[in-house]
């Protein structure tokens, strides 16, 4: 069964409403990242042991390296459906 122009159309404003959130995600990703590794360095100034909060700024990478995949699907979709609907 053949997807309608409108259906289509639905999905390309979903799409492009998670590039967005993904996009926001991401930035939200990046600014943790920065203010965990801010606390890092906080810890090792005051002599404080940073194995845990060294390992949560590694965790937090490999996260936010995942988002970007999935962005990137995000946004080969939102070209998919464009292409789609704009071939009517």
């Amino acid at each position: 069964m053949a997807i309608s122009l409108a259906e289509r159309t639905a999905q390309l404003n979903i799409e492009q409403s998670l590039l967005v959130k993904a996009d926001r995600d991401i930035e939200e990703g990046w600014r943790r990242i920065r203010d965990q590794e801010d606390r890092v360095r906080e810890l090792m100034a005051g002599g404080h042991d940073t194995r845990q909060a060294e390992r949560l700024v590694s965790l937090l990478r490999q996260t936010l390296v995942e988002w970007e995949r999935h962005r990137v699907l995000i946004e080969q979709r939102v070209e998919y459906l464009r292409q789609e609907v704009a071939a009517g």
